[in-house]
């Protein structure tokens, strides 16, 4: 289940002030809780994990739902944490439609009650999904079952009025198909109820980021979206005004075997100390240290920094201001 963060940070003497930037992380993942791989190898972490986020300038997440039963947690954790939460399925996990008691229509009816309930207030619901197409993993759920409970849950979108939290691999034709078939050709669905969205983790070309952006959707770029030259040549080709930042933690790290390296290179040591602080390995843990092998919210500055330096001449502060500013008026987050 991931989790948009939004966040803003001021580094008092610092010559870098980002001011407002917002990520994706994957709060309810056990691995904040110390499970590795089903083992638990260390202490609950979760609190000193945010603490970093804190320090780091993140004031609020939206945690994103990827089934029935993610959702629902999503939307205890955000209430307990007074973030804000999405509610959807997974493209992976779309089977779970046809497996449910009661059948898919129960299934999607289970959503929308869901969403009904927690449209105001702390915790509120401000997104469907994440819903989409993954055809790198139809072991989980074949294409024709992916494509059907995707198109079911945009109508959730348009009955609410809300942005849609987007996923896409390997699938573009057909995930821009279904998104015009039912309405969402232009201007992010607003003819028809909808409110636009994000496509996140974004990993296509610039020919297909142009074409989402064309119909009205935002582009979500974080570690995945860098890996590549042809990936950093996408990235600097979204438009300022329909660019979002992510991290897609635990997930989606920033590596240096990636693209993005080169650039991570000029990241001032103020900056690195804070969005990269030393980890330990989960054998050799110490309370308030991060965990290697685990992507945190904290590289949301980094993410930013290669967005900056991909755009020579834009300031830094410009990259992450303009981000927040994207991310606020999406999902309408007014309280921050």
């Amino acid at each position: 289940m991931p989790v948009t963060v939004v966040a803003a940070t001021s580094l008092a003497g610092s010559e870098f002030q980002p001011d407002k930037y917002r990520f994706i992380v994957n709060l309810t993942d056990p691995v904040f809780r110390g499970y590795h791989h089903g083992k638990q190898k260390h202490d609950d972490d979760m609190e000193a994990m945010l603490e970093r986020a804190r320090a780091a300038g993140v004031k609020s997440m939206i945690i994103t739902g990827g089934s029935l039963h993610e959702s629902k947690e999503a939307l205890e954790l955000a209430k307990q944490l007074g973030f804000y939460a999405t509610v959807g399925c997974h493209p992976t996990r779309s089977s779970q439609f046809d497996q449910f008691r009661g059948g898919p229509e129960r299934y999607l009816d289970e959503l929308d009650k869901l969403i009904a309930a927690n449209l105001t207030g702390k915790g509120r619901v401000v997104a469907v999904g994440e819903c989409g197409l993954d055809y790198d993993r139809t072991h989980f759920a074949p294409e024709e079952t992916q494509r059907r409970h995707f198109r079911s849950q945009l109508a959730l979108a348009k009955k609410y009025h809300l942005p849609l939290f987007l996923h896409s691999r390997a699938a573009h034709r057909d995930f821009v198909q279904i998104l015009r078939e039912e309405g969402f050709d232009k201007d992010g669905g607003r003819g028809v109820g909808g409110k636009g969205g994000v496509v996140h983790s974004f990993t296509g070309t610039i020919e297909e980021a142009a074409e989402l952006m064309d119909m009205g959707f935002h582009i979500g770029v974080n570690g995945c979206s860098l890996k590549t030259a042809d990936n950093l040549a996408t990235a600097k080709s979204i438009r300022p005004e329909r660019i979002l930042l992510e991290t897609d933690a635990p997930w989606c790290s920033l590596t240096s075997t990636h693209a993005s390296k080169a650039h991570l290179a000029s990241l001032p040591p103020v900056l690195n100390a804070i969005y990269f602080p030393s980890a330990t390995r989960p054998e050799s843990f110490v309370y308030g240290r991060p965990v290697k092998g685990r992507n945190e919210p904290t590289a949301i500055g980094g993410v930013a920094w290669v967005i900056h330096r991909l755009n020579e001449g834009v300031p830094f502060e410009k990259i992450t201001e303009k981000a927040w500013k994207n991310t606020v008026e999406l999902f309408n987050l007014t309280e921050v």
